[in-house]
């Protein structure tokens, strides 16, 4: 295989790699991902960084950032939409490090696991079913 040419994925190719995951749910997890926006960017920031408690940006490959179904009322005004966002060089490093999966497929486990909070799902809930780390 010639390696000419070849770039690493871009913020563009990683939302596409997302997308492509989304429009694979099935119901009711395809219904509840249609009012999400997802952002892609190279690295959280230093204030999404500091809110979690994290100091190196590439700990984090994705986060929820919204009001959980589980919490939401009717009666909610939201200030913003809900987001999930992916964060290219934390997924590319992971991706690298790991060796083992192909890249669409830990886009869809980053996005499907953020889009679990969405549903109101924990960590240790997401945990409990999803032994990607194994």
């Amino acid at each position: 295989m010639s390696w000419e040419g070849c770039f690493a994925p871009s913020l563009a190719d990683i939302e596409a790699l997302a997308d492509a995951a989304r429009e694979s749910l099935p119901e009711p997890f395809a219904g509840a991902a249609e009012g999400v926006a997802v952002q892609v960017a190279d690295l959280a920031d230093e204030a999404m960084c500091a809110a979690l408690g994290i100091d190196d940006p590439f700990e984090l490959t994705g986060l929820y950032e919204g009001v959980p179904l589980t919490e939401k009322s009717h009666f909610d005004s939201p200030d913003q939409p809900d987001v999930i966002w992916l964060f290219r060089a934390a997924i590319l490093e992971e991706w690298c490090a790991r060796g083992d999966v192909a890249l669409d497929a830990l886009v869809a486990h980053v996005y499907v696991h953020e889009l679990a909070h969405h549903l109101g799902w924990s960590d240790d809930d997401i945990a409990a079913i999803d032994r990607w780390w194994e």
